[in-house]
């Protein structure tokens, strides 16, 4: 790590540090914030209430590879959209059928968070909104980059990626899937989001509910 950046606290002040570079989108009534779980949603929480903006969860599952999880081959997202990483795939040589067995279990895992976190509150419309889509930092992409695709079915009038940090060539490759950008830190190599947190501990389903809810 460089001298010059330095490590962010946890997800909560990597949320103000996020919404002090959108604020530019502050109180505008066609604003809407959507935050990937689970530790997306508290970062999303300080964003949200920054920017005075409603909440929602967008479900959004990485496509782990077998033996190697935190290796994104993948990632599915709410509303049947799926990404691959092909070069991992090719890299890795899997199958068609072992990739379809991987990807039905995290669809399941999906559904189950979906119906955990929203119940029957529908999602908050996003067509004609600006929708920035939060989380708590990039490695490979492949979830935002599933994120964004499904968003983006939804006809919104703007989509803004913000998250904490990523490196930037992940940043360039989701270009096309974005209008507009924020990453306060911006590492030239990385290897684990968590590296860039002094407090990384893992979300919990109870905390994203707490969050959504606003009393976070």
């Amino acid at each position: 790590m460089g001298e010059s950046i330095r490590l962010l606290e946890d997800r909560r002040e990597a949320g103000r540090m996020v919404a002090d570079e959108l604020a530019r989108y502050a109180g505008k009534p066609d604003v809407v914030i959507l935050g990937l779980p689970r530790g997306g949603v508290v970062v999303a929480y300080e964003v949200a209430r920054a920017l005075d903006a409603p909440l929602d969860v967008f479900l959004v599952r990485k496509l782990g590879a077998p033996g190697q999880e935190e290796l994104a081959v993948g990632a599915i997202a709410s509303g049947g959209v799926r990404v691959m990483n092909e070069d991992v795939v090719r890299g890795l040589g899997l199958s068609e059928s072992r990739i379809e067995q991987i990807a039905a279990r995290e669809q399941a895992q999906l559904e189950r968070r979906e119906q955990l976190y929203r119940g029957h509150t529908a999602p908050v419309e996003l067509a004609g909104k600006q929708v920035i889509v939060v989380d708590d930092g990039l490695a490979t992409g492949a979830s935002m980059r599933a994120a964004l695709t499904a968003v983006r079915r939804q006809c919104p009038e703007r989509v803004v990626l913000a998250v904490p940090v990523a490196p930037p060539e992940v940043l360039a490759g989701l270009a096309a899937w974005a209008d507009d950008q924020v990453c306060p830190v911006q590492p030239p190599h990385m290897e684990a989001v968590g590296a860039w947190y002094a407090d990384f501990s893992q979300t919990t389903d109870e905390e994203v509910l707490r969050y959504l809810a606003g009393t976070g």
